[in-house]
């Protein structure tokens, strides 16, 4: 069952986590192996962006997941940050309106 009360995990999270790590593996070495910078593979593990189509299918292939694996874990992130965002705004709204009573 997936948990509902907290932040889903970054993929980059899992990517170091699940991957990197008990595979001995360093971004260099995975960056190298896809033939991608390692900027981008350092950027994925920092949280500072998401995980692409075209990364995912890299990933895949690298760790012999599916791309959809990858994909989701980005998905279900978008989802609880728009989620989030949307609760926010109607909560805001609602907190003004009563303001103005």
């Amino acid at each position: 069952m997936i948990p509902t009360n907290r932040i889903p995990t970054h993929p980059g999270v899992i990517l170091k986590e699940e991957f990197l790590v008990p595979m001995k593996l360093t971004p260099v070495a995975l960056a190298n192996h896809l033939d991608i910078p390692v900027q981008d593979v350092n950027e994925i593990i920092a949280g500072k962006c998401g995980i692409t189509p075209e990364m995912a299918w890299l990933l895949s292939q690298a760790f012999n997941t599916t791309p959809q694996f990858w994909m989701n874990l980005q998905t279900n992130l978008m989802d609880f940050y728009f989620y989030y965002e949307a609760v926010n705004s109607f909560t805001a709204g609602l907190r003004n309106r009563q303001s103005r009573q």
